[in-house]
């Protein structure tokens, strides 16, 4: 199925690292919103857990903690939707590995939670940042 004016949502998954007081992110070298920094993750293939999507993106191995929580990103066009992913967003816990860009990231980087600003991030992805560093501060 095209990601492009798909016929249904996609399932995509997003993990939400705090590592530090930073935030690992990842900038998206394909559409959609490529060129934009967010969390590692993707559209689901058979067989690819969270896990893999980070170490694929971000070189970094993780445990996932818990799920954060479940948005929707939609890009409209006219009438017609052209984008549309269920996002199953977790919490990782960062176990070893430096950030390196790989799979459809242009870069991957540890970025301070008080420098999201900078980063222009979708209002959902600071959301779910928010919750992880909660939980990661708990």
């Amino acid at each position: 199925m095209s990601r492009e004016y798909p016929e249904r949502p996609i399932v995509g998954v997003g993990v939400v690292v705090v590592h530090e007081n930073q935030v690992l992110l990842i900038r998206r070298g394909k559409p959609p919103r490529e060129g934009q920094w967010s969390l590692p993750g993707g559209a689901q293939e058979l067989g690819e857990t969270a896990r893999r999507e980070v170490r694929e993106e971000a070189g970094v191995e993780i445990a996932v903690a818990e799920l954060l929580d479940v948005v929707d990103s939609v890009t409209p066009d006219g009438a017609r939707t052209r984008y549309h992913f269920t996002l199953v967003d977790f919490r990782g816990v960062w176990q070893s590995g430096t950030p390196t860009a790989g799979g459809d990231a242009a870069a991957a980087r540890w970025v301070p939670l008080g420098a999201l600003d900078a980063y222009d991030l979708w209002d959902e992805t600071t959301r779910v940042i928010g919750l992880a560093a909660d939980l990661a501060d708990a």
